[in-house]
């Protein structure tokens, strides 16, 4: 049977302290650093993928590896890749044919090209499904809040990133109007001539998020920044956020201040088959992130390839990946909002509240 994995890291020192009872008493940066120590483990063994195509069924196993966001980011880049290498060779002796980087794994020095060495496993970042699952759930919630993109200025915050990049691009070609806003202005300028030069319209570029996202309804967030960027006040009435980042850019309390105002998660998957992931990561059953599912439809596939690597999203993958997600049975996950599904009595509601912004 083809099999795949996938490492999942922690999110926070509080998930390590949760797990490993002796390390609460100390403080974060020593949690950090003795955890980021442990070797990486297997998770849970993932079964009962199925393609609704062929009915081709596989399975996988999830990585666990103990360092949070900041120690990716920060530690010394040799020491990180050492470390999420060591999840592919863990992965190598499970019988895994590829392995996807999860979530800042995938952030962390050049997008995987220095953690491919020296594994004999495919590896992908799972952006090329991002990409098409943040674009498909931003347009799904601007059509169910009235906001017509074809007038609207779509603000692409993380623009100067992998997936932002590839998602301003695209949402470009597709004639929508684009702003890049992102941290570096040369790296701002540079993605914002590229995007111009496929795009319809002026192209502008910010380096101030607020400024970046004055007035806009649609907004895509996916930064790698470690928390929540965005402040209620900042946000245009009735706007729709797409968060496709992890940490989430947009704190569930900025939403709650603004009930006017539809946040959404962008990246979540219904898995075809009867999925039993062995675990619980904060979705409902057969649900997962893009990421994941990438490795996922790939498997299915047999496509064991290094699929979407470094800091670069090919466009050209994205559409591809799209394509066979729909072929083998998976689909964006309708809305959801902080772990859960928005109704449509919700949405009506926030078409209606009149929040005033301060």
């Amino acid at each position: 049977m083809d099999s795949f994995a996938f490492i999942i890291h922690a999110m926070s020192v509080e998930d390590i302290k949760r797990h490993i009872p002796l390390f609460r008493p100390l403080p974060p940066s020593w949690v950090e650093y003795l955890a980021s120590r442990i070797p990486p483990f297997v998770l849970s063994h993932v079964r009962g993928v199925r393609s609704a195509y062929n009915g081709k069924e596989i399975e996988g196993w999830f990585i666990g590896l103990p360092m949070t966001p900041r120690a990716l980011l920060e530690y010394p880049f040799s020491f990180v890749a050492d470390r999420i290498r060591r999840c592919g060779f863990l992965a190598e002796k499970k019988g895994a044919g590829i392995i996807g980087l999860g979530a800042f794994t995938s952030v962390a020095g050049d997008g995987g090209i220095t953690v491919k060495k020296g594994l004999r496993i495919a590896v992908t970042t799972g952006n090329s499904y991002t990409v098409a699952t943040a674009l498909e759930a931003l347009e799904l919630a601007c059509a169910k809040m009235d906001i017509d993109l074809a007038s609207e200025t779509v603000a692409v915050v993380g623009a100067t990133g992998s997936i932002g990049k590839a998602c301003a691009l695209i949402l470009a070609e597709r004639g929508r109007k684009v702003r890049v806003v992102g941290r570096d202005p040369e790296r701002v300028e540079r993605v914002r001539r590229e995007v111009a030069s496929v795009s319809s319209y002026p192209v502008e570029g910010f380096v101030d998020v607020e400024e970046g996202i004055k007035n806009c309804r649609a907004v895509l967030t996916v930064t790698s920044a470690i928390g929540s960027i965005i402040e209620s006040s900042w946000i245009a009435r009735h706007a729709v956020i797409c968060d496709v980042s992890r940490p989430r850019n947009v704190a569930e309390k900025v939403a709650k201040a603004r009930r006017d105002v539809l946040v959404i998660e962008g990246g979540v998957v219904d898995v075809p088959g009867e999925p039993d992931f062995g675990m619980d990561f904060g979705y409902p059953p057969k649900k997962a992130y893009a990421c994941m599912a990438e490795t996922m439809i790939l498997t299915l596939e047999g496509r064991f390839e290094d699929y979407t690597l470094g800091k670069e999203v090919d466009v050209a993958k994205v559409k591809e990946i799209e394509v066979l997600a729909r072929k083998h049975g998976f689909k964006v996950s309708g809305l959801r909002s902080f772990g859960r599904e928005v109704s449509e009595e919700e949405i009506e509601r926030i078409k209606k509240s009149r929040v005033s912004v301060l």
